[in-house]
């Protein structure tokens, strides 16, 4: 009776040591988000006419953490205002139910070791290659299982992800479908990622290598891998800013070799605490229109958030212009920011070059985009953010996306958007 009365207060002692270094907290995101398109991603037609809408992403985050172990629960909602009818607020309709969009944990071995498995995002240096995709509501996260170990300096984590249509338990008959530029289909991914710190200077080595099955023959599926490979470094001084990446692709997306790559730079500015220019350029591999090769030469984001490159409006590398034939791009950027009071303005021109020659024209030059972009602080968790975007687009656009005879149409996008994103409980034990 004494032993069990011992090992009793013991247990309860344990439960209270515990209990005493948890952490809970909960917070709800609102974000609507009014758009007006006119000639967004590509050029106008004479069949197509401008639209507007407004999209809602409604998130409420769950987030649980002790000494040793992480938690976290997201669920989401994501519609288009006046897209579920008004009886039914959704209820019966599966499609604008709420959704896991995260739902983790990590659990640390000891100060420098955990493992981190479950859905979430991953977002990696300035998110080109392995991006979180915070703009388009829906978000991007994987089912991954992550090792990461985490030194004085630097980090390396090592991820995985393996995915199937269903719990079958024979082999399916048809392969996941295989389309280059695609990012919602694939078979398995590992990756390794380094950082580490040299002085002022964050490099970064990122290894991903991607399976995707394909139809070796009309009943006979296989998976092949490419692989993305390279580095992004950055430094960040009190007026001087810098990054730059180059990464190459190689392997084979279905029966074709794959050989691409990608370089960007940017340097920055700060004339003044409140005044920063920023001049980036991005040159993306392609090939002629042309050209019959099989080889993939167009370089792929894959799960960047591209909507952050190369202009807002999403002419490129956004569900787009990532064909097997694609000519590639070249960006040049110049970014400028400041203050109006309380309003965060920026104003960033981009002019686009194709990186390959075009087959109806010699001329490389694709046009201008203007992206405007103001941000207010209303609330202490409420934030206005309201952006115009216009395409002046040349010869050789109409050529590539089509719209022939209409190159001097106003082809332009605007958006408010509101997000409301308030703590509403905190707890600590």
């Amino acid at each position: 009776m004494k032993l069990l009365k011992t090992l009793s207060f013991s247990l309860l002692g344990l439960i209270g040591a515990s209990t005493y270094a948890q952490e809970f907290s909960s917070d709800i995101q609102i974000r609507p988000r009014y758009e007006y398109t006119n000639g967004f991603g590509t050029l106008l037609t004479p069949t197509t006419e401008h639209t507007s809408f407004i999209g809602n992403r409604t998130r409420v985050n769950f987030n649980y953490g002790d000494a040793k172990l992480k938690v976290k629960v997201a669920l989401q909602n994501v519609r288009t205002w006046g897209a579920v009818n008004h009886l039914t607020g959704g209820v019966s309709n599966a499609t604008n139910s709420f959704v896991l969009f995260e739902g983790w944990a990590q659990y640390s071995f000891s100060d420098k070791l955990s493992a981190k498995v479950g859905r979430q995002p991953l977002s990696y240096d300035n998110q080109r290659i392995l991006g979180g995709l915070d703009w388009a509501n829906q978000g991007r996260s994987f089912d991954a299982a992550l090792l990461k170990f985490k030194g004085a300096k630097s980090q390396l984590d090592l991820g995985f992800a393996l995915n199937a249509k269903d719990e079958s338990k024979t082999t399916p008959s048809y392969p996941t479908a295989v389309s280059f530029g695609s990012d919602l289909d694939f078979k398995d991914m590992q990756y390794a990622w380094y950082h580490t710190n040299i002085k002022k200077v964050g490099v970064s080595i990122l290894a991903l290598n991607l399976g995707r099955e394909y139809l070796k023959t009309p009943t006979e599926a296989e998976t092949n891998y490419y692989q993305t490979f390279g580095t992004f470094a950055n430094y960040a001084g009190k007026k001087l800013t810098f990054d730059f990446s180059l990464y190459g692709q190689t392997g084979k997306i279905g029966k074709n070799q794959v050989s691409a790559w990608e370089t960007a730079a940017n340097l920055g500015y700060a004339f003044t605490p409140k005044f920063k220019t920023t001049l980036g350029y991005e040159f993306l591999s392609g090939k002629d229109q042309t050209s019959t090769s099989t080889t993939v030469k167009s370089f792929n984001p894959i799960f960047g958030t591209n909507h952050a490159f190369n202009g807002f409006m999403d002419y490129f590398y956004v569900g787009n212009h990532l064909q097997p034939i694609a000519i590639g791009l070249q960006d040049l950027s110049l970014k400028l920011d400041f203050p109006i009071k309380k309003v965060n303005l920026s104003v960033a021109p981009h002019l686009f070059y194709s990186a390959n020659e075009l087959a109806a024209t010699d001329d490389k030059y694709l046009g201008t985009e203007v992206d405007l972009t103001a941000t207010y602080k209303v609330y202490k968790d409420i934030t206005l953010v309201a952006g115009y975007s216009q395409m002046f687009a040349s010869d050789s656009m109409v050529a590539l996306k089509g719209g022939a005879g209409l190159k001097d149409t106003t082809n332009n996008w605007a958006y408010v958007m509101v997000n409301i994103n308030p703590q509403i409980f905190s707890s600590k034990k």
